[in-house]
């Protein structure tokens, strides 16, 4: 036992060399893989599992039915801009100041920039 003691305090004492590796930064085992007590990973009960799967598809179901409000919200908001365009325009149409043109020949007589700037309605 003597000869144990000493020959663990003389290379505790030594300090230790360059690895061959290069690698200064692992440590030495000292015991052997299979020596090494692993711990059992926790195990989760039936009831714990179905818990937590329930959990998880009410989240789900809760994100999935803000996720509709929003998309609803965006609908409602597209359709409400596309009517006040629509009415823009039809009130916009309504003040413009027109001007009828009863004899075709006319247009038969207009230069092109100006039959840019006729509208048929």
């Amino acid at each position: 036992m003597a000869n144990e003691t000493d020959s663990e305090s003389k290379s505790a004492s030594i300090p230790r060399g360059k690895p061959k590796s290069g690698r200064t930064w692992k440590t030495v085992r000292t015991e052997r893989h299979s020596s090494i007590k692993k711990e059992k990973s926790l195990r989760t009960t039936w009831d714990q599992k179905m818990a937590r799967k329930q959990e998880k598809a009410q989240f789900k179901e809760m994100l999935q039915s803000l996720k509709d409000a929003s998309a609803q919200e965006k609908q409602r908001q597209r359709k409400l801009m596309e009517e006040n365009r629509k009415k823009k325009l039809e009130n916009q149409r309504k003040s413009e100041v027109v001007q009828e043109i009863k004899d075709t020949t006319k247009i038969k007589r207009m230069r092109k920039k100006h039959l840019k700037s006729i509208e048929t309605r």
